[in-house]
């Protein structure tokens, strides 16, 4: 069982930074890999990114490419993601994930467990 607990949203100017951060329970942390979705208002929740179990594998959304940066520190059982370059289409509830790494003709994150969320909104 792994519990995920995300902080960091807020409410921040476009061009702006955030970083958000996802605390795991649990002592088989690094035995998974943990990425980030998002879901806007109205829309599907979407892949943003993904790292693999040692961390020397990222994933990422085209729509975040250069942008959005993963990272996980293992020893603290804690999953990142900077946001730079914020945009206004940047804001949904952003949750983290647990899972494994699959290729579906694009890499995703095939989540066993699910955070609660947090929100980012994004000001033009």
């Amino acid at each position: 069982q792994v519990q995920l607990v995300e902080s960091g949203g807020g409410l921040v100017q476009a061009g702006g930074s955030l970083r958000l951060s996802c605390a795991a329970s649990g002592r088989t942390f690094s035995s998974y890999s943990m990425g980030w979705f998002r879901q806007a208002p109205g829309k599907e929740r979407e892949f943003v990114a993904a790292i693999s179990r040692s961390g020397g594998n990222i994933y990422d959304a085209d729509s975040v490419k250069g942008r959005f940066t993963i990272s996980r520190g293992n020893a603290k059982r804690t999953v990142y993601l900077q946001m730079n370059s914020l945009k206004p289409e940047d804001t949904a509830v952003y949750y983290c994930a647990a899972g494994r790494i699959v290729n579906v003709g694009s890499y995703y994150l095939d989540a066993d467990y699910w955070g609660q969320g947090t929100q980012v909104t994004v000001s033009s």
